[in-house]
């Protein structure tokens, strides 16, 4: 890309920076930061501190407790994951007093994939948006990136996602800027090569790799 095309799509992301998100219905995700494998976790009872421990979330999203014994963490907050404990510990001890900490987690990140010059994955600092993004990404490739149907997943559940099609090129022109989407942590932002010629609005998040190689029209 060269640089005269680069120096204006990051002035027009700038200048996205401070529009606010036109919502139509696509999902916002709770900012509350949700347990996934690798994790780390240290359990504190306050009455019975033998039986502290600090433990890893495994692959398959269980942590396994002294008292509590093996439990589904994976995609709870902290407080949900919390009383979770609270309820199994509660039929072993008294009223627990339990306190949870994160000592390590995944970084809020984002990827962008397909048409751009430096696709991959990118922690997210703040508020960022899909323009933003694909300027971080090191730009659009010239006459190869449909920028007209650029698509946006995002997590709804452990393995459900939302779609949002993106008119690139229309947010990229001043009077549509307020168009532009704010990202969230772990939003994949696909940018094809050719049309995409069906896009269901709700798909299987294991599924969303037959988005890389669609069947153009």
């Amino acid at each position: 890309m060269n640089s005269p095309v680069l120096i204006s799509l990051l002035m027009l992301a700038l200048a996205a920076y401070a529009q606010p998100e036109q919502a139509r219905g696509f999902t916002d995700r709770d900012q509350r930061y949700r347990l996934q494998p690798n994790d780390v976790l240290e359990v504190v009872y306050r009455y019975t501190p033998e039986y502290n421990q600090t433990v890893s979330v495994q692959p398959d999203g269980f942590v396994s407790l002294q008292i509590v014994g093996d439990l589904k963490v994976s995609d709870l907050t902290l407080d949900q994951a919390r009383s979770a404990i609270f309820e199994k510990a509660s039929q072993r001890l008294n009223e627990p007093v339990i306190s949870l900490v994160l000592k390590e987690y995944e970084k809020p990140h984002f990827v962008v994939s397909g048409e751009v010059e430096r696709p991959g994955r990118f922690e997210l600092y703040g508020h960022m948006t899909a323009v933003e993004a694909v300027a971080m990404a090191g730009g659009l490739k010239q006459g190869r990136a449909k920028h007209s149907q650029a698509v946006l997943f995002r997590r709804t559940g452990p393995d459900s996602g939302e779609t949002r099609t993106l008119n690139l090129r229309q947010i990229m022109e001043s009077p549509h800027m307020d168009e532009d989407v704010e990202l969230r942590s772990g939003d994949v932002l696909l940018i094809p090569q050719n049309r995409i010629s069906k896009i269901e609005r709700f798909v299987r998040w294991s599924n969303i790799g037959v988005f890389w190689n669609p069947v153009a029209r």
